[in-house]
C-alpha cells in the first residue's frame, strides 16, 4: 500500500473521528457559555460538578478503547464471533463500574468538602452528580458502541450523532436552564437532564444504527450472556488504557491548579489558552484513533511492514497540522483570545496580553502533545498498553507537574514557566512512547513474523 493509499485511508476513517471530537467539545463549550450566562454561582457549581464526573469518565472509558484495537483486529481476520464477544463484554465491564461509581456522585457534597471546597458549591455540584451518575451508564456505553463502530470502521455515523446531540444539547440546556417556552426554569438541575437528554440521543442513533448497518454481527441477543476470557481480555487492556488518560488530564488539571494561585488573570488567559489548545488536539485525538483501528487491521493480517507505513503517515500528518495550528497561534494569538472576553471588562487588556504568551507556548508543545497522542493510539492498536501507562505516569506526573512547579514558581517564570513544564512532561512521553512502539513493538512483531 502506497504512502498516498495511507494518507486516503486515514482521512476517510480519521476525518469523521475528528468532527465528532470536536462536536463533542462544542457540547462543553455550549454547557459553560450557557450556565455563564444563567449564574457566576450556577457556572462553578457545575464546573466543580463535572470535573468529577470527567475524571470518573475517563477511567471507565478505558474499556471502551480497548474494544477498539481488539475489533479491529478481530475484522481484519473476518472473526465475528470475537468481534460480537468483545463488544459486548466492553457493555457488561463499563455498567458495572457505572454502578460501582453511583455512591460517589450520591455523597459527592461530604466528598469535595473534605478536599476542601465551599459547601455551598458542594451542595450543587452534589444535585448535579445525583443526576449525572445515572448518565454514566449510557455514557460509557455510547463510548464502547463508538469504538466498535469506529473498529468496523463506520465512522460517519458517529459524527451525524454526535452532531446531532450538540444541537439536542443547546436547544434541551435553553430550555431548562432558564425555563423558556413554557418550562420550568431548573437551573443546574436543567443542565443535567439536557446532559441526561444527549446521552439518550447518542445511544438510541448508535444502537439502531448497529442494528440495521450491522446485522451480521447480532450484538445484542443475548447481552446477558458473559465470556469470562474474553471479559478478562478487554479488563487487562482497558484498565491501563483508563489509567494513562486519567494521568495525562491530571497534569493538566495540576497545572491549572498552580495557575489559579498566580492570580485571577493567569487563571482567565490559561482557561482561554487550554481551550484553544483543547479545540486543535482534537485532530490529533481523531488521527490517534483512526490510527488505532489501522494498526490493528494491520495486526490482524500480521502486515508489519504496513503497520510501519502507516504509522509513519499518521505522525507526519500530525506533524503537519502542527505546523499549521502553530502559525496560527502565533499569528493570531491576540483575536483568538480577545473572542471570549468583553472588550469593556476592566481586565481585557491583562488577560490578552497574558493569553497571547501563553499561545504560543502552546504552539510549540504541541508538537510533543500531538506526538504522544499518536504513539499512544498507534500502541492500543497492538494491544500495548501497560508499559505505555507506565511510561505516561512517570513522564506527567515525576517529570511533568514538578517541573511546571519549578519554571513557574522556583525560577520564577510565572504562568509561561508552568507551561513550559507541560511541554517538557509532554516532551518527555513523546520520546518515549515513540522508542516503545518503534524499537519495541515492530521490531518485535518483525522478528515474530518472520519465525513463523
Amino acid at each position: 500500500m502506497t504512502y498516498r493509499a495511507h494518507v486516503r485511508a486515514l482521512l476517510q476513517l480519521g476525518l469523521p473521528l475528528i468532527g465528532g471530537h470536536v462536536a463533542q467539545f462544542a457540547v462543553g463549550l455550549t454547557d459553560t457559555i450557557m450556565l455563564g450566562w444563567y449564574s457566576v454561582d450556577a457556572l462553578a457549581a457545575v464546573v466543580l460538578g463535572s470535573q468529577v464526573f470527567f475524571l470518573a469518565f475517563i477511567l471507565g472509558s478505558g474499556f471502551a478503547f480497548a474494544v477498539m484495537p481488539i475489533v479491529a483486529e478481530a475484522a481484519a481476520k473476518d472473526d465475528e464471533t470475537t468481534i460480537r464477544r468483545t463488544t459486548r463484554m466492553g457493555i457488561w465491564l463499563s455498567v458495572i463500574y457505572a454502578v460501582a461509581m453511583l455512591p460517589v456522585f450520591w455523597w459527592a457534597k461530604p466528598i469535595l468538602v473534605t478536599l476542601g471546597q465551599d459547601p455551598i458549591l458542594s451542595e450543587g455540584a452534589q444535585s448535579y452528580l445525583r443526576i449525572m451518575g445515572i448518565g454514566l451508564i449510557p455514557a460509557l456505553l455510547i463510548m464502547v458502541l463508538k469504538s466498535y463502530l469506529a473498529a468496523l470502521e463506520h465512522t460517519r455515523v458517529i459524527f451525524w450523532i454526535t452532531v446531532l446531540a450538540a444541537v439536542v444539547n443547546a436547544v434541551v440546556n435553553y430550555a431548562l436552564i432558564f425555563g423558556n417556552w413554557g418550562l420550568p426554569e431548573l437551573g443546574i438541575t436543567g443542565a443535567a437532564i439536557a446532559s441526561l437528554a444527549v446521552q439518550g440521543v447518542m445511544i438510541v442513533g448508535a444502537v439502531i444504527y448497529a442494528q440495521m448497518k450491522l446485522p451480521q454481527y447480532d450484538l445484542f441477543s443475548r447481552l446477558w450472556k458473559t465470556d469470562r476470557d474474553e471479559m478478562a481480555r478487554v479488563f487487562r487492556i482497558g484498565v491501563p488504557i483508563g489509567f494513562t488518560t486519567l494521568a495525562e488530564v491530571g497534569l493538566f488539571a495540576a497545572a491549572t491548579l498552580m495557575m489559579g494561585w498566580l492570580g485571577t488573570i493567569t487563571l482567565a488567559a490559561h482557561g482561554i489558552a487550554i481551550n484553544l489548545a483543547g479545540l486543535m488536539f482534537m485532530v490529533h485525538l481523531g488521527l490517534g484513533n483512526a490510527a488505532t483501528v489501522r494498526a490493528g487491521n494491520a495486526l490482524g493480517r500480521k502486515d508489519i511492514e504496513h503497520l510501519a507505513r502507516g504509522a509513519r503517515t499518521a505522525i507526519v500528518m500530525s506533524l503537519l497540522f502542527t505546523v499549521f495550528s502553530t502559525v496560527v497561534f502565533v499569528t493570531c494569538g491576540e483575536w483568538l483570545v480577545s473572542l471570549f472576553l468583553d472588550p469593556k471588562d476592566p481586565n481585557y487588556s491583562a488577560i490578552v496580553q497574558v493569553g497571547v504568551v501563553l499561545l504560543i507556548a502552546a504552539a510549540f508543545f504541541q508538537f510533543v502533545d500531538g506526538a504522544q497522542a499518536l504513539a499512544l493510539g498507534i500502541l492500543r492498536g497492538v494491544m500495548d498498553t501497560r508499559v505505555p501507562m507506565i511510561i505516561a505516569a512517570v513522564s506527567y506526573w515525576v517529570v511533568g507537574v514538578p517541573a511546571s512547579y519549578l519554571a513557574g514558581f522556583t525560577f520564577g517564570w510565572g504562568g509561561i514557566g508552568i507551561w513550559i513544564g507541560l511541554g517538557i512532561g509532554l516532551g518527555v512521553a513523546a520520546v518515549l512512547l515513540m522508542w516503545r512502539f518503534w524499537w519495541g513493538q515492530v521490531e518485535q512483531l518483525r522478528m515474530k513474523v518472520a519465525a513463523t
